[in-house]
């Protein structure tokens, strides 16, 4: 038998033996993604369930800092359905997509790298699994919620960098349903950034 196979063997056999449960959130993870390219409410339900289970998970298997994570998203998932709530509003105006500028990115670039080091730097000598990775993921991704939440456009971009690392995590802690979550991720942010794009350009005013 090839080494192909037996790679793609094993795969299968270690996506047969992941919980049931990491499977729904990540169906769950990809209805709310999909729902936010959308502009969708119901992202926000999708993401509070999803999130919920992955807290679970990721606890089980000394991802402490993603747990952690996991908190900060069931609080942002309430946060970030009240603001889009607000375009079914009549007395409010819909949440627009926007832009920040290049000085505060580079402002929560550095933020989020100074975080990372202290935080792994604090893991490094208990039993977390790759401390200044988990770090780097888990800042940046409290930021990029956040940007959502606001409809920033730059989040994709931002999403793009912490769901390709973020896959390094999954797949060392053997949890290859979420590792194939976002690998979808990917695809699916880089399509957004696209859609999202379009339609800020189309919104700016012509000078």
């Amino acid at each position: 038998m090839s080494s192909a196979s037996n790679t793609a063997r094993v795969v299968i056999e270690q996506l047969l033996a992941s919980s049931p449960y990491e499977l729904i959130a990540v169906v769950l993870a990809v209805a709310y993604l999909l729902l936010v390219i959308r502009e969708n409410i119901v992202a926000w339900y999708c993401a509070f369930v999803s999130t919920a289970i992955f807290l679970g998970i990721f606890w089980q298997v000394d991802l402490y800092m993603e747990s952690g994570l996991q908190v900060y998203y069931l609080v942002m998932a309430v946060y970030g359905w009240s603001q889009w709530r607000k375009r079914n509003d009549d007395d409010a105006p819909a949440l627009a997509i926007s832009t920040w500028p290049v000085s505060r990115h580079i402002l929560v670039l550095v933020g989020v790298a100074a975080a990372a080091l202290a935080s792994g730097w604090l893991l490094r000598d208990t039993n977390a699994r790759l401390p200044y990775i988990d770090s780097f993921t888990t800042w940046g991704s409290i930021v990029t919620t956040y940007m959502v939440a606001k409809k920033v456009l730059e989040n994709w971009l931002y999403w793009l960098v912490i769901d390709s690392i973020s896959i390094v995590l999954y797949i060392d802690r053997g949890l290859y349903f979420t590792a194939l979550l976002f690998a979808a991720y990917i695809v699916i942010v880089i399509f957004g950034g696209i859609s999202w794009y379009r339609q800020w350009h189309n919104a700016r005013p012509i000078s």
